[in-house]
């Protein structure tokens, strides 16, 4: 075998490496990054994401070989798509299937502000939650047309057999300032970018206890799921470590 030839089978298992699972191409990754945030993101170059701003931010730490919890606390912008979001009705989660939960701090915080500095709460704006419903004022960001989307949603929603609907309110909140429970990172609340439904109809992981596996639980209904996904959100209970109250806007994971 020729130095060169070799040199050449290294460089394509080095590029598959840097591929997340479910991804065709580290291209299609980022261009499905781009087109879900068209007001902030004007490209890639492959290497590194371009805001509108002017500003270029890495999209990979060189780091191929992350454990599962040092991604959950240390992902990189491509860290953020490696695991595929099942669209529609799916099968409880294999172990650490998790998609949505690795997530890039400084990407979000540039995009939606610091909530511990008071950046967030200047973008946020009122809607009412289920106006046939329940009739509440929620608070949400208007960035990315986030409030416009949940105002969509809480539409369809109200529309749902009233058995289906009750699952939605009362609401156990969308901005809250705090790191998530497992990571320390920020939550996607503390962006008003999440929502969180009612409490009684909801399933956590961390309320399962101890054991070496978790117990898959939910009994949020599909409907609303589908309503969710439809507008952006993408849901919790698609968590190995489920989180079923729980929808926050990630619509470069749906997107196709």
């Amino acid at each position: 075998m020729t130095i060169a030839l070799r040199a050449a089978q290294i460089l394509v298992v080095l590029v598959a490496a840097s591929v997340p699972a479910g991804a065709q191409t580290r291209t299609e990754l980022l261009d499905r990054l781009v087109h879900a945030y068209p007001d902030f993101l004007s490209g890639h170059d492959g290497k590194q994401i371009l805001w509108r701003d002017g500003t270029a931010m890495p999209v990979d730490d060189g780091i191929d070989d992350k454990s599962f919890n040092q991604r959950l606390r240390d992902a990189s912008i491509l860290d953020q798509l490696r695991l595929p979001y099942p669209v529609g009705a799916s099968a409880p989660p294999a172990v650490n299937a998790d998609p949505g939960r690795f997530r890039n701090e400084a990407f979000f915080k540039k995009m939606y502000g610091d909530c511990r500095n008071g950046a967030v709460q200047r973008n946020l704006v009122t809607i009412t939650w289920l106006p046939r419903s329940w009739g509440k004022a929620v608070q949400v960001t208007r960035i990315n047309g986030v409030a416009g989307r949940l105002e969509e949603v809480s539409a369809e929603i109200d529309k749902l057999d009233p058995a289906l609907r009750a699952a939605a309110f009362p609401i156990a909140g969308v901005l809250s300032c705090r790191p998530v429970a497992d990571t320390g990172k920020m939550s996607m609340h503390g962006y008003a970018v999440a929502i969180d439904l009612n409490l009684k109809y909801s399933d956590y992981w961390l309320w399962a206890g101890s054991g070496k596996s978790i117990p898959y639980k939910n009994r949020m209904p599909q409907e609303i799921v589908d309503i969710f996904e439809r507008h952006g959100f993408i849901w919790g209970g698609k968590w190995y470590h489920y989180d079923t109250m729980h929808f926050e806007y990630r619509p470069e994971l749906l997107a196709r």
